[in-house]
């Protein structure tokens, strides 16, 4: 069983694998340790990964690139419509306000969620596993954005469903990367914490998060991002300055044209990467547009002018990441830099200077987050034996919950899980309630997730259930509200508590409380108390101060009724949609499969053609007549016009046939070919057996020695009268002695001869012990 950790980024993906000695980063079909997070759809199948970047050039408008961008979030929102106009697709708003992507396939426009197309990603990256270890996957840790909301996180797990995954942990990057940096360390202090800053800056976005390492654990203190900071943005002003530029020399508009677009877009960024080493650097594009070349330059000095603004805004996480955690820069031993936009010079002063401190480059940028993931999803498997190695993430979000729209306690506005919440976390609220009511999950802190966010999270119903002293009787009821390693809210669980021993002086009591867990539970916060709905905390008090005495009988007249909890997600995928998606993927896979077998036997049969047309001139001319050779030439001349004309976009099952029909004009000849060699070997071996037999009749009887002998003469004698008449026939017709001919010989006469040995070994035995008897 493989232990697999998932890095998709917005640009590229990186799979890694925990084996015996270690974590390997896995190579995709170009031997290449990056997967391009691209799915293209042609006129009869998908591409993806590698295949799908390299036809996107062909099919711009059919290519769906950075989903990451997409998934889980709202069609109106500002940031989303930025990102569409950059993406060359035809979008459009889904039912729930959510993104609809159409594209062009198998002659009809279809419809795709971006969760539908992360799961064609994800099967992609499956695959490649699958066929990488030659076993199945299932099992696995997916590394997210800390930003992710509950929405996200949830299309996430529903994409990997979808792609026949099961996520043990959807892991934070910088959490990953903190992992992968802290659990190989032996250096840390040993006198207190020590404090890293882990900055990734991706292809889309930053994330800042400081981190406390002690002997055995890693504690994550705060999560900052800017979600539309990233790689892509520090190209985009490269984009928008060569464009403005060829307009102004060239009188050609970029923006007018997609494929002009997507190739200034990709020369823009290997030109940033130049300028990271260099401080000056080209831009020649070959027939960019109109058939006009094009050339620009540019200085890192201008090119740090431009992108100014950008740079500034790279130090506000990193300032609210030390104050989110109660730090100074002075605390922070070391500042580790990771990601794909973390090349750029500028970005490694600005850190240095909030920091006070040179980042450094100790982890590889691009696949600390994969291997961080697969030693998670190592320590979270039972397969894997693991150093004990305690790691403490956190929800860098607040979230509160309502009571039938009002909130479930006073004086923290229904804030159950506070911003800084260790993941997983358990909290049991206690109501009393006479009839099913309402659970519902918002963020409380508008300002603490990205821009745009919808507030609310989800609805869920707790109910209905009955009481057993009537209809109109309040009773506790004891919900369990999860934080769980994914970071998604849900309720494990809800029971009514029927306590018929209990006080009367509680029991008209209307109110809810938040209560510590049962022993069995771990929750990584302390328990809180509130005061609701004339709930008096020193009732709590009270009844925690009973004796044993009492608690036990109280316990003893206390009976559990499980309640049913539904769930309602705001913008989710419901069960039946979910059901659809995958029957859809499997649709989808089954169609790639066989447009990949049509291209393997089309692929065949031309080969077959070529190869065979070099052997007829070559290896096989002298066993082909005149007459052949001209029929077999003129029928794979045929096949190759058909290859090229109508036999360009046919069905298997017809370049199957054509094969066939090949094969059964070739193979006379090729027959002719294999058996001459076959005969001379075969025939090796009959002389060599009666060659043996000869020389093992010594031990034999004289009339047995002679049927031996008469045997082996029969074989060879009839051997040179097949061989004399096989020497006087040309080599382009067919034998008259085949070499499975003179196999059937040799079998036919080890059996016969090995009967004689056979029956004469017993009698051997019998009068070698009579021989030794006597003599004693």
């Amino acid at each position: 069983m493989s232990v697999v950790g998932f890095d998709v980024g917005n640009e590229n993906c990186v799979i890694a694998v925990v084996k015996q000695r270690g974590v390997d980063v896995l190579l995709n079909d170009e031997s290449k340790r990056e997967t391009p997070a691209v799915v293209c759809f042609g006129e009869k199948q998908r591409f993806l990964g590698s295949a799908g970047a390299a036809s996107a050039m062909m099919n711009p408008k059919s290519t769906v690139s950075q989903v990451k961008r997409l998934i889980g979030r709202k069609f109106t929102e500002p940031d989303v419509q930025r990102d569409l106009q950059i993406l060359p697709l035809d979008t459009s708003e889904a039912p729930d306000g959510g993104i609809l992507i159409h594209l062009k396939y198998l002659g009809a426009t279809h419809t795709f969620t971006p969760v539908q197309v992360t799961a064609m990603l994800f099967a992609h990256l499956k695959d490649l596993i699958e066929k990488n270890q030659e076993m199945p996957i299932s099992d696995c840790v997916i590394g997210i954005p800390s930003y992710f909301t509950d929405l996200q996180r949830r299309a996430y797990l529903d994409a990997a469903t979808v792609a026949g995954l099961k996520p043990l942990r959807l892991m934070h990057d910088c959490t990953a990367t903190a992992l992968s940096y802290g659990i190989y360390k032996t250096d840390f202090s040993t006198s207190g914490p020590t404090y890293v800053a882990f900055i990734d800056i991706g292809q889309c976005d930053t994330q800042v998060s400081i981190a406390s390492f002690d002997a055995g654990e890693m504690k994550i203190l705060s999560h900052t991002f800017d979600r539309s900071l990233g790689g892509r943005d520090f190209d985009e002003i490269l984009f928008n300055h060569f464009a403005a530029q060829f307009k102004e020399q060239y009188r050609i508009d970029v923006y007018s044209n997609v494929k002009a677009s997507i190739r200034l877009r990709a020369a823009c960024e290997k030109l940033k990467k130049v300028l990271s080493a260099n401080a000056e650097a080209p831009l020649n594009i070959e027939c960019l547009m109109d058939e006009i070349d094009v050339r620009g330059f540019i200085k890192r000095e201008d090119f740090e002018m431009l992108a100014s603004g950008l740079l500034e805004r790279i130090g506000i996480p990193c300032s609210k990441a030390l104050a989110d955690a109660g730090l100074t820069a002075d605390k922070i031993h070391s500042v580790e830099l990771v990601g794909s936009g973390s090349r750029i010079p500028a970005v490694a002063r600005i850190l240095a200077s909030v920091f006070r401190k040179e980042p450094g480059r100790t982890l590889n940028a691009s696949e600390c987050v994969a291997r961080g993931c697969a030693l998670q999803c190592a320590m979270l498997s039972p397969v894997f034996r693991v150093r004990e190695y305690e790691v403490l993430d956190s929800i860098p979000f607040s979230v509160a919950f309502l009571i039938d729209e009002a909130p479930i306690c006073t004086g923290t506005s229904g804030i159950l899980f506070p911003k800084g919440q260790p993941i997983p976390s358990v909290k049991v609220l206690t109501f009393r309630r006479s009839s099913l009511f309402h659970l519902k999950a918002f963020y409380a802190n508008p300002s603490e997730v990205p821009a745009g966010t919808s507030p609310d999270i989800c609805c869920f119903k707790i109910g209905p259930f009955q009481c057993s002293h009537g209809e109109k009787t309040r009773v506790k009821v004891k919900v369990k509200v999860m934080l769980d390693l994914h970071g998604v809210v849900s309720v494990e669980s809800a029971m009514v508590m029927e306590d018929h021993g209990d006080d009367s002086s509680t029991r008209g009591l209307a109110g809810s409380k938040m209560e510590p867990m049962d022993t069995d539970y771990v929750t990584a916060s302390g328990s809180t108390e509130a005061v609701a709905d004339g709930f008096e905390e020193s009732s709590m008090q009270h009844n925690s101060s009973h004796t044993g005495g009492e608690a036990k009988r109280n316990k003893k007249a206390t009976r559990r009724l499980e309640i049913p909890v539904s769930e309602s997600i705001y913008g989710g995928m419901t069960k039946a949609e979910l059901s659809e998606a995958q029957e859809k993927e499997l649709q989808l896979a089954q169609q790639d499969r066989i447009m990949e077998q049509t291209k393997d036997k089309k692929n065949a049969l031309e080969s077959y053609v070529y190869e065979m047309r070099n052997k007829l001139l070559n290896t096989y001319r002298s066993f082909a007549s005149d007459q052949e050779r001209e029929g077999i030439s003129r029928s794979l001349q045929q096949t190759e016009e058909w290859l090229y004309d109508d036999g360009e976009d046919e069905t298997e099952n017809a370049y199957t046939s054509k094969l066939e029909d090949l094969q059964k004009l070739v193979d006379p000849i090729e027959n002719r070919y294999k058996d001459e060699e076959a005969r001379l070997q075969a025939t090796r071996d009959l002389l060599k057996c009666t060659g043996d037999y000869r020389m093992a009749v010594n031990s034999l009887p004289p009339m047995d020695r002679e049927s031996v002998v008469n045997e082996c003469y029969k074989v060879e004698q009839w051997l040179r009268d097949k061989n004399q008449q096989q020497d006087s026939l040309p080599k382009n017709v067919d034998p008259v002695l085949w070499s499975n001919d003179i196999r059937s010989r040799n079998e036919e006469l080890k059996s016969r001869c090995n009967h004689v040995f056979r029956s004469r070994a017993p009698n051997r035995e019998d009068h070698k012990g009579s021989n030794q008897h006597d003599t004693f």
